[in-house]
């Protein structure tokens, strides 16, 4: 069959249209771009409306945390929880552009023996600007968060420096206002007797457990036995001259209530104390330095005995007030003996925890300067510590005492010249529970930042 040359030209062009590929690609990217723009702006969208649900849940949750607060001071009453909540939401949301209207409520719960409960919703709708083209216009966004006090109860142990340095730049002073209106910032949470507890250590070189107590079976006499007494004449001969001498130590009721540094490892920690194991138990000790008695009930200054977890509040802040600025500096021994007070054993017996409860506990050291002695002579002289151990000591026992739960805030109280502490930055729970003062009135500005920390430890779950 022949075709016309025309033809056969024609008929060429088509069949090698119909082979061509170059122009495929176009084509299906053309026809995959429409999908393709749509996925990424939905994934745009979605981006923008996470992260507008974030700085909801972050509103909210503040919210929550400062309405439970309020009910818990009875501040505002439960016909205006909805109204006070959109008022704290407005203020702490940052993204209106995103969510330019939220709705927010509130419900709260009552209970007079579990705790209480406040919940806070948020609703809105975050308006497309990709997805819209495939018909979602908005995009829904709801949370919550829910705050609860009274199930969680507090017991806070304040170890504070009473060393001689204390007494220059208004620095006892300051904490004896400081630590007072802690009591009463805390004592405010308490809905019930033993809702918050708080404990108070007085340090130096040793602490104060009260010559009282000098009959209980947890203390050490050995070294307090071989230092005071008087040699006894125990055999005369016959002109009446003395040829035998006997030490014989004081009665332990002229103790004035010092102890030390317990026999290493135990200085590190809260290991109850045995009568079976010396080793366990804590050293009497009579507190002299440049003839000065720092434990001598009577004698101006000496050092305040400890108090145990009461909620005696006037009784705490008496205590306080009677603190006096004495002796070297041992941090370790504060924060042992406060980490004794929150223990439910001998010697500090703190009182036993209600299983229907949580429990929260922190202990706060201040101090004003470096570590400079403990029971150890080769470790500092009261002036100088050594090589850095008593600071290897205390970087122990913080350790145990984070290990068990506990949180610790630490206060630096540096109006000279000493170097940044580098153990209490250590043992500071985080970064943010570290403080460093410069001045000693920021003491109290300082204490009311770590009351609020506190706060949020007893109201928030």
């Amino acid at each position: 069959m022949f075709r016309l040359p025309a033809a056969r030209t024609i008929g060429r062009s088509l069949a090698d249209f119909a082979k061509a590929e170059q122009g495929n690609i176009a084509v299906i990217f053309a026809i995959a771009l429409v999908p393709i723009l749509s996925f990424v702006g939905a994934a745009v969208d979605y981006s923008r409306a996470v992260q507008a649900r974030s700085a909801m849940q972050a509103a909210l949750d503040s919210t929550a945390l400062m309405l439970s607060k309020d009910l818990s001071m009875n501040t505002i009453t439960q016909d205006q929880i909805g109204t006070k909540a959109q008022a704290y939401f407005n203020a702490l949301f940052t993204d209106k552009n995103a969510l330019p209207s939220v709705t927010v409520n509130a419900t709260y719960t009552a209970s007079t023996s579990m705790g209480s409960t406040v919940l806070v919703t948020g609703t809105g709708s975050y308006t497309t600007t990709f997805m819209k083209i495939a018909g979602y216009p908005q995009l829904g966004i709801n949370t919550s968060s829910t705050s609860a006090w009274g199930n969680t109860r507090m017991r806070v142990a304040m170890a504070l420096d009473n060393t001689g340095s204390m007494a220059s730049s208004g620095k006892i002073g300051a904490l004896r206002t400081a630590a007072s209106n802690l009591v009463d910032q805390l004592s405010a949470l308490a809905k019930n007797p033993g809702d918050v507890y708080i404990s108070v250590v007085p340090f130096a070189k040793d602490v104060n457990v009260g010559s009282s107590n000098y009959t209980q079976s947890w203390l050490d006499w050995t070294d307090w036995d071989a230092a005071n007494g008087s040699n006894t004449c125990t055999a005369r001969n016959q002109w009446g001259s003395c040829t035998s001498w006997t030490w014989v130590p004081k009665n332990h009721n002229t103790w004035t209530g010092c102890v030390t540094d317990r026999t290493q490892s135990y200085d590190t920690m809260n290991t109850t104390p045995t009568s079976g194991n010396t080793a366990t138990l804590f050293p009497a000790d009579e507190y002299y330095e440049n003839s000065e008695h720092y434990c001598k009930t009577g004698n101006s200054p000496y050092l305040q005995p400890i108090m145990p977890l009461s909620y005696d509040w006037t009784g705490i802040k008496t205590m306080i007030t009677a603190m006096q600025p004495t002796g070297g500096t041992n941090q370790p021994i504060g924060l042992a003996w406060a980490w004794m007070t929150l223990q439910q054993s001998t010697p500090m017996n703190a009182p036993a925890q209600d299983p229907n409860y949580i429990y929260k506990q922190a202990i706060i050291l201040l101090s004003d300067g470096l570590n400079t002695e403990d029971r150890w002579p080769s470790y500092g002289d009261g002036r100088t510590q050594f090589n850095g151990l008593i600071d290897a000591r205390q970087k122990i026992l913080c350790d145990n005492i984070k290990a068990q739960g506990i949180t610790i805030y630490t206060v630096q109280v540096n109006t000279g010249s000493d170097p940044t502490s580098a153990v209490m930055q250590y043992c500071a729970s985080s970064t943010d529970k570290f403080y460093l003062v410069t001045s000693a009135t920021q003491t109290v500005s300082v204490f009311q930042d770590i009351g609020n920390s506190l706060s949020k430890l007893r109201v928030a779950r």
